[in-house]
């Protein structure tokens, strides 16, 4: 058994979210009564990652997406109820991670991606509401961005849609996980041979067309797992808590 604010606080230390201009109420949301002897991660906060969390046993639940957004709490009423009263009944806590996730240079989604599909020299990238989130870098040596696909498909476990209107051998690559497409366009002006997000949007095909760089996208929900299973990992080495990672294999 750990102290629910010891955790909290060494998570607010380490993600240090005080740093970004987030729509996301970063930090614990939902507190219980300060007792944590389990620790679930999941990437959206809503009934069935809290059901399956309960199921588990956990009493603390780490989440990309959290429940409180802008004045999304002001009320509590209709499906906000249920939610906030699931974790009431069942004494958990639930503790977000929105930007300050995606950004981390160690646990993030970002930097996890690029160090498993094997990209160095790591700079930071993408910039959102005023701070980058993502990454960029090099393969250790150029491949075939049909080869790059394969890896990325590989290492996802999900079906990818791209635009392919780069080189056909590539080194450099951006990677800023979710709903990222509009930053299509400045991967172009980097001068990157891919950009590697979560979700399309329209207006992205018209900026890797128009500055000749390839996109993929392999799900907003698996490229933004990545993170959560890290700080599991994290509390798990940290606190020598039972921390495990739900994952619903959500394919978009």
């Amino acid at each position: 058994m750990t102290k629910l604010d010891r955790i909290v606080a060494c998570l607010d230390r380490e993600l240090r979210g005080e740093r970004f201009r987030d729509d996301s109420h970063n930090g614990l949301q939902v507190a219980n009564d300060g007792r944590v002897t389990r620790v679930c991660g999941g990437v959206d906060a809503n009934l069935e990652f809290f059901e399956e969390a309960q199921r588990r046993g956990a009493d603390l639940l780490i989440c990309h997406h959290g429940l409180s957004w802008g004045d999304s709490m002001t009320r509590l009423t209709g499906l906000q109820y249920r939610r906030v009263a699931f974790l009431v009944r069942h004494n958990m806590a639930l503790y977000a991670s929105h930007l300050p996730l995606d950004a981390h240079p160690r646990l993030g989604h970002n930097a996890q991606i690029c160090r498993a599909l094997g990209i160095r020299g790591l700079k930071p990238f993408g910039r959102y509401h005023g701070t980058e989130i993502g990454w960029s870098g090099r393969l250790a040596r150029p491949m075939s961005y049909a080869a790059f696909k394969k890896r990325v498909e590989a290492l996802v476990h999900n079906r990818l849609q791209t635009m392919d209107y780069g080189p056909r051998v590539i080194r450099t690559v951006a990677v800023v996980s979710g709903g990222a497409a509009s930053l299509v366009e400045e991967a172009g002006r980097a001068g990157m041979d891919v950009f590697l997000s979560g979700e399309p949007a329209l207006q992205a095909r018209t900026s890797a067309m128009e500055y000749g760089v390839n996109a993929v996208f392999a799900g907003h929900y698996a490229t933004e797992l990545f993170g959560v299973k890290a700080l599991a990992g994290y509390l798990a080495r940290r606190f020598r808590l039972p921390c495990e990672t739900v994952d619903f294999r959500v394919p978009f």
